[in-house]
């Protein structure tokens, strides 16, 4: 693929950036990234949300956003529709990863921390620690730095857990948690002779229940199959499995405390519904995170 800086009037080339061009029909995320660095300074680095996408991170509730970049702080950069530079008194700690200038996972989740609720953040940090590209010991030593992600960040470290395997599961380990329900993601139930039955995403400690997150995936004929014959073994060892979908965590999570109470036998309590109610409000998947985000990312805001 080459990338040319300029007016490209010839077939197949695809504008990648404004005043950059690629060869190529339909440009990729890395192709699109590799455009944009043709603008920025040579030390310039991409974090936030383009690093996390670069790096095949869970993504949060997807909107409109701009390339996000970092520079020195008295590092000139060029003002582009669609691109969005924040200036560090320190340039961040880079990797190189398919040829572009990533910051760090640890400095990524810190810019992200800035404009991102915990139920945008979790997600992040969790396919970060399962990828293995960064530590807990790492993203807490981010947290010594004196940025406006840094609040955030500190909330956000305890609710991390790499043995999550989907954004969705996170985000439902993230209501009961809320809820004050102590769960164990990934457990193995097994029979009384050690036989395995399943591994569940999030079983309610002191329970036979487990709460797991049903995606469009489980409705191919042969995963559905699979999951019935799962079920039945669950049944016979007297375990009750509850799957959830993307709609009811966010909208009806009270269903999923309420069911949550009810296996653990303890009363209602309204305060905990509202504590979720204010996470997914304050996070992209609520008007009023999504407004916030926005705002901030808009020109008229730099």
């Amino acid at each position: 693929m080459e990338v040319v800086r300029g007016r490209v009037r010839r077939a197949g080339w695809t504008r990648a950036a404004y005043g950059v061009h690629v060869s190529s029909a339909e440009p990729d995320l890395g192709q699109r990234l590799l455009g944009w660095s043709q603008v920025l300074p040579d030390s310039a680095v991409l974090t936030h949300l383009t690093a996390a996408e670069a790096r095949g991170w869970w993504l949060p509730q997807p909107v409109p956003h701009p390339v996000f970049a970092a520079v020195a702080e008295r590092e000139r950069h060029p003002q582009r529709a669609g691109l969005r530079v924040v200036r560090l008194a320190a340039p961040p700690a880079t990797d190189v990863v398919d040829g572009l200038r990533l910051a760090t996972p640890a400095e990524t989740l810190l810019s992200c921390a800035a404009d991102l609720h915990v139920l945008d953040l979790v997600p992040l940090g969790d396919s970060a620690l399962r990828l293995g590209h960064c530590t807990l010991d790492e993203l807490w030593a981010a947290t010594r730095a004196r940025r406006r992600g840094t609040p955030m960040l500190r909330t956000v470290l305890p609710l991390l857990d790499g043995r999550s395997e989907s954004a969705w599961e996170s985000v439902l380990r993230v209501l009961h948690v809320t809820a004050d329900v102590e769960v164990e993601p990934q457990r193995e139930i097994v029979t009384a002779s050690g036989a395995f039955v399943a591994r569940a995403d999030l079983w309610l400690v002191g329970t036979r229940r487990i709460h797991e997150y049903d995606g469009a995936d489980h409705r191919d004929p042969e995963t559905h199959r699979a999951d019935l014959a799962r079920e039945r073994r669950l049944v016979d060892e007297r375990w009750e499995r509850c799957g959830y979908t993307a709609r009811e965590v966010l909208r009806r999570g009270g269903d999923i405390i309420a069911a949550a109470d009810a296996a653990l036998g303890r009363p209602w309590v309204p305060a905990r519904l509202e504590s979720w109610r204010g996470l997914v409000a304050r996070s992209l998947y609520g008007s009023l995170g999504r407004r916030r985000a926005l705002a901030r990312w808009t020109p008229t805001n730099r």
